[in-house]
């Protein structure tokens, strides 16, 4: 039978984890946005929003998830989910170009690859596309 001490051991190993750390440099909170589902895509309506200027993004909040929507140039967008990687946590914060996770300070960039860790795996990236002020993300 294991001790105490050992069943804490194992269990910090297989949690990937370790104790939670506060994301380290001026990350801020994104603004959020309401998505509208409707089967098959997402559409946002940017009016109002951070995504009237260009390198802004929200926090998309949906029936069909949550994602990171950032506008890229003019009429361009990117859509990635706001899942971690790393435990799951939702992703709610942006320091410049990169999102930051609030639960272990994972980074990822604009199109969700891990800039810095303890996140591996890259957030999954959704095609977009802007038309009549509104972004529609293709899930």
């Amino acid at each position: 039978m294991a001790s105490g001490a050992a069943l804490a051991t194992l269990a910090t190993a297989c949690s990937g984890g370790g104790s939670p750390t506060s994301p380290s440099g001026n990350a801020t909170k994104l603004g959020v946005s309401n998505g509208r589902f409707n089967g098959s895509s997402v559409q946002v309506n940017v009016a109002g929003t951070a995504l009237t200027e260009t390198s802004g993004a929200v926090l998309v909040e949906s029936t069909a998830g949550v994602f990171l929507l950032a506008r890229t140039g003019a009429n361009s967008y990117s859509a990635i989910d706001a899942v971690c990687s790393h435990e799951s946590c939702t992703v709610t914060g942006a320091d410049g170009a990169s999102y930051v996770c609030p639960c272990h300070g994972s980074r990822y960039d604009r199109s969700g690859q891990v800039l810095q860790g303890p996140a591996r795996a890259a957030l999954r990236q959704f095609p977009t596309s802007f038309s009549d002020g509104m972004v529609t993300i293709a899930l």
